[in-house]
């Protein structure tokens, strides 16, 4: 299992990279097929959320769907902890509906596939300039060694990101699960019985919607 850990806007020490490692090497336990982990942090440079300033995004890729989680702390170590906690759960589900095909037995609802897996608004970020903030002991400690990176681009948008995802046909069940595995509120399918592109998303708690386009 490859782990790549790199910052968005942060240059990484080379003590956490091994941390991370460490505290990754467990999750074998769940998919001993893991290909590689991707590990990225940023920094939030909003002084109001100095509370929740480091983000950590973990996603896993193997021959199963990808699975992610993300948690946000006032420093890298607690929002790696946050967010491993929350990939193990998504894991240990990945690995009881795979155990439920391989007997045969009838699949889990998504319902109940989903009711341990606590939803979390996303975390809104913006690119307001970095304010100094008092740090207790083991704040200063823990986020010694990272050095913040400035964005060159003062645009007030910009794509961060792009991702292409495979476009295997899969049902709408299977299309939520996908979802909660990668603790996204929506998430684009091919459906299996229409033929069309789709999307599912979350509405409210546990309810979700279906929209697709038409021909």
């Amino acid at each position: 299992m490859d782990i790549v850990v790199k910052g968005r806007n942060v240059e990484v020490p080379d003590h956490y990279r091994q941390h991370v490692a460490d505290k990754l090497q467990k999750i074998e336990r769940y998919d001993h097929k893991l290909i590689r982990v991707d590990v990225e942090l940023f920094h939030e440079r909003n002084p109001r959320q100095s509370d929740h300033c480091q983000r950590v995004e973990i996603t896993c890729y193997s021959r199963g769907p990808v699975i992610r989680a993300e948690a946000c702390a006032a420093d890298f170590y607690s929002a790696l902890d946050a967010a491993i906690s929350k990939l193990d759960s998504r894991l240990s589900r990945a690995a009881d509906r795979r155990r439920v095909h391989r007997g045969r037995h009838a699949p889990v609802s998504v319902a109940a596939a989903t009711a341990s897996l606590a939803f979390t608004p996303p975390e809104r970020h913006t690119a307001t300039a970095l304010a100094t903030r008092a740090e207790t002991p083991v704040q200063a400690e823990r986020t010694e060694g990272f050095e913040l990176i400035e964005d060159a681009d003062d645009q007030p948008w910009h794509i961060v990101r792009e991702k292409e995802h495979p476009g295997e046909p899969m049902t709408v069940d299977d299309a939520l699960f996908h979802m909660e595995l990668l603790g996204h509120d929506f998430y684009l399918f091919n459906d299996k019985e229409s033929g069309r592109p789709s999307v599912v998303y979350r509405r409210r708690a546990y309810d979700y919607g279906v929209m697709s386009l038409g021909m």
